[in-house]
């Protein structure tokens, strides 16, 4: 089981949009979209927001993005008529944004209160910052040969990865990196097919974590 995301926007494709590139970088996690009024009109529906509320909760809990106040307001009345408010949370967040980290999270394994928080640390500066690279610890230099690079798919893939370990990792492109374990600034870096990214690592499992790294990269992250 992992928690479950509801996107609660005032459109219904948008909704829907998000959530299928979500499901993208979290294949085993519940991800509702519930945008729209019943007619197709630009709005927020309350009972479409608790049935996917109640749908998305397989044991875990629910974590609600949304992308307006209103749909806010939409999302924490729905929380308040479930049989237990305390299994979801209205995370404040960037719609897009939170919904990658927030997938992520979730398919990582973290409970509802972490993944609301990766939802919120989305619309962070820090989290998209990169800055120049610092000494110390084991490193890798990798050549990336699939198609699209560090971006997305691959990209959720290298943070799942890395999260089951016990190090700290940098990822750098240039004079530029980016934490190994934020999807969003790891996209941030703009690494493309040919590009040749070094990994720097460090902690209990530092080695450990690169070898894990270099097979994702080797693999061509599965594509």
């Amino acid at each position: 089981m992992s928690v479950g995301i509801v996107l609660v926007s005032h459109s219904s494709k948008l909704a829907e949009g998000l959530a299928e590139l979500a499901a993208q970088m979290a294949p085993d996690v519940t991800i509702l979209p519930a945008g729209g009024l019943s007619d197709g009109s630009i709005g927020t529906d309350y009972d479409e927001v608790v049935a996917a509320t109640q749908r998305a909760d397989s044991g875990d809990g629910v974590v609600l993005l949304y992308d307006l106040g209103s749909a806010q307001m939409t999302a924490e009345l729905a929380i308040e008529s479930l049989a237990d408010p305390s299994a979801a949370i209205v995370a404040d967040g960037p719609l897009v944004e939170g919904a990658i980290a927030a997938a992520v999270a979730a398919q990582s394994g973290q409970d509802r209160k972490a993944v609301a928080e990766a939802a919120a640390a989305a619309g962070m500066p820090e989290d998209l910052a990169l800055s120049e690279v610092t000494a110390g610890g084991d490193e890798i230099e990798l050549e990336l040969h699939n198609d699209v690079g560090l971006h997305a798919r691959p990209a959720a893939l290298l943070v799942r990865a890395l999260s089951e370990f016990d190090a700290e990792v940098t990822v750098r492109l240039g004079e530029q990196e980016a934490d190994a374990k934020s999807v969003l600034a790891l996209m941030s870096l703009g690494a493309r097919q040919g590009d040749r990214i070094r990994l720097q690592a460090s902690g209990p499992q530092a080695s450990a974590a690169l070898t894990k790294a270099k097979e994702l990269v080797d693999g061509n992250f599965g594509e």
